[in-house]
């Protein structure tokens, strides 16, 4: 069993990093309606699109050794990801629902790609920090 959440959460990263990606450059292509609510979503998403790429890569070249260390880095990082992206999520959500005078259609569907994509990559990284917790648990 401790096998199956090992893979499986090994191929994760990729899916968060390509909708954290996604997110990243909806916002940065998107009207900025309101600056510290965009900013926010941003440094979540980038900061989380480098962590976890960096984690993932360096889980595929084996640098944690099966150690439990890497376990709880693992389940900490995940947990935090998770509260961070749903926080970016909400405000984004909350901007994207304020702008609806004084910008065009356009730029009102670019930002409700951004936040369908923030809460699909909230989901991804609460559905990872869920299993973390579980295999940190058993360690």
């Amino acid at each position: 069993m401790r096998h199956i959440y090992s893979v499986s959460l090994k191929w994760w990263g990729s899916e968060r990093a390509v909708f954290g990606g996604l997110v990243w450059i909806l916002i940065a292509s998107s009207l900025v309606p309101m600056p510290l609510v965009q900013g926010w979503v941003m440094f979540v998403s980038v900061f989380c699109f480098v962590a976890t790429t960096t984690l993932l890569v360096l889980y595929i070249i084996g640098a944690h050794g099966g150690e439990a260390s890497w376990v709880t880095l693992d389940a900490a990082y995940h947990c935090t990801a998770a509260l961070f992206y749903l926080s970016a999520s909400v405000l984004e959500a909350l901007a994207t629902i304020q702008m609806y005078e004084g910008f065009t259609y356009r730029q009102y569907h670019e930002n409700i790609s951004a936040v369908v994509f923030s809460y699909v990559a909230t989901l991804l990284y609460v559905a990872h920090a869920v299993f973390s917790l579980i295999r940190w648990k058993s360690s």
